[in-house]
């Protein structure tokens, strides 16, 4: 004999999208059949369900059903009508009115064995897998049982350490057995979401809503895969009709809050960027991101956020972090690249740039995004050679008299005879500083050799080499100085 000792953990069969309102075995007697004597509904009966079997054969479970149900009609205390209707609801995938099936079928003959085993299938099909039983025909219902209560509990343990993907595994593994189960269905679209796989997430979750409208678990993973989408505002809707179907629905009440709280916080930041007030900005998206740290995409976008305003603030280190955090977060984000690549061009970390830049144009190949990466590539190249400007200690905008001026200082601060009296190495810097002093003063004083120089392009040899003409203006400068 077959033992269940769970409740069915699926909801109640929908038909066309309505609850329905009979059981299976609660058909209305037809009026004429009250006339036919005991032995004439047996014939009746019998012969509705040797038509029902026919239709069985074919694969015509629809059929096949109809006919069963006029048996039962005829005969509703006939165990082996039931059991056949339930082996036909279960071929149509109606596991839970097939299990009403089968435990009518049952309670009219106890030692019908199909019925029992028939009820086992139908619990395994819908989850319920602590089974017993003495009958050597349900072994193998009881071994999947057993693997079954297994997975659960894998599953359960995988969930509190946040091992989503196991918990996913050992469901697939318990769907094997409990196809029907909209449990083990729902909590594996749960750690789909929680994973980031909202399609396949909101596939499971759909096709329990077609089923029934009605799941609140299935709406609010609906809504989660929205949440974690930045569609607050439809997950929003989600959660608020998974509380109405069940007011209790502890994880779609904290989610509706956390979505709430969540869109408040970042448009208040929102509006004090647009204000120019930076600092509060800063500290509102940074109280938004301790609100949820599984929505992956709005952190994303909240860390990119705080990024903005940091450049804003001039604290650029803390919005390349910024940047990154927002990356590792979501690594096709390209607005963070976009972001960090900037950052990184006003710190003249200029190789960083580029690999910054050559990602997004891999990914978006724009005309803007092209033109962003040449530039980068041109101050990197830049950044390789001399930097004229630093050595004469000027702006890249100085004026050519400026040029001059910084010119004669730092040249008789190198010049040779300044340090005629020190150690033979430091005369051999200085040596080295004056000459590069003079090679800066004849590019930037040409407004040719200035030109090719700030756009990157190669400086021809001649006038490179200062030689007589350098050291003669330099003897000019110090009998100026």
């Amino acid at each position: 004999m077959l033992y269940v000792t769970t409740a069915v953990c699926s909801p109640a069969f929908l038909i066309d999208g309505k609850m329905a309102t009979e059981s299976c075995d609660a058909v209305n007697m037809d009026p004429d059949m009250e006339l036919l004597s005991d032995e004439e509904l047996e014939r009746e009966a019998e012969s509705f369900k040797e038509q029902g079997n026919a239709f069985y054969v074919k694969k015509d479970y629809a059929e096949a059903f109809n006919y069963y149900t006029k048996a039962i009609d005829m005969c509703p205390k006939n165990a082996s009508y039931y059991g056949n209707r339930a082996a036909t609801l279960m071929m149509l995938c109606r596991y839970r009115d097939a299990l009403e099936d089968c435990q009518q079928a049952v309670r009219l003959d106890n030692t019908f064995i199909k019925g029992h085993l028939r009820e086992g299938k139908c619990h395994l099909l819908l989850g319920n897998a602590m089974l017993e039983s003495d009958n050597s025909q349900a072994q193998q219902e009881v071994k999947n049982a057993e693997s079954i209560l297994e997975y659960e509990r894998m599953a359960e343990i995988g969930f509190e350490k946040r091992d989503f993907r196991m918990v996913v595994f050992c469901m697939d593994r318990a769907l094997d057995s409990a196809s029907a189960c909209h449990k083990f269905k729902i909590l594996k679209a749960e750690c789909l979401a929680l994973l980031g796989r909202y399609p396949e997430a909101q596939s499971v979750a759909s096709d329990i809503l077609r089923m029934d409208s009605t799941n609140a678990d299935a709406l609010y993973v609906r809504g989660l895969c929205l949440y974690y989408e930045d569609c607050i505002d439809k997950a929003v809707q989600f959660f608020v009709q998974a509380l109405r179907m069940a007011p209790d629905h502890d994880k779609a009440r904290l989610a509706c809050r956390n979505a709430k709280a969540l869109k408040a916080k970042k448009e208040e930041g929102n509006k004090a960027f647009k204000e120019g007030n930076y600092e509060a900005a800063c500290e509102l998206y940074s109280e938004a991101l301790t609100i949820d740290p599984n929505n992956i995409k709005t952190n994303a976008k909240l860390y990119c956020n705080r990024a903005t305003v940091g450049s804003k603030l001039k604290k650029l280190e803390q919005a390349i972090e910024d940047c990154t955090k927002a990356i590792k977060l979501d690594e096709t984000y390209i607005k963070a690249y976009l972001r960090r690549a900037q950052c990184y061009m006003d710190t003249e970390q200029y190789e960083e740039a580029v690999r910054d830049y050559e990602k997004v144009y891999q990914t978006e190949k724009t005309k803007e995004h092209k033109q962003l990466l040449k530039n980068s590539q041109l101050e990197l190249k830049k950044s390789k050679r001399k930097d004229y400007y630093k050595i004469l200690g000027v702006d890249k905008n100085a004026t050519e008299e400026e040029i001059k001026k910084a010119y004669r200082k730092r040249a008789l601060l190198h010049h040779p005879d300044r340090h005629s009296g020190a150690s033979a190495e430091v005369q051999k810097e200085e040596e080295k500083k004056f000459k590069e002093v003079g090679e800066a003063f004849s590019v930037l004083s040409d407004a040719k050799k200035k030109s090719r120089y700030d756009t990157g392009q190669d400086l021809e040899d001649d006038g490179m080499n200062m030689g007589g003409e350098h050291m003669g203006r330099l003897q000019c400068v110090r009998s100026q100085g």
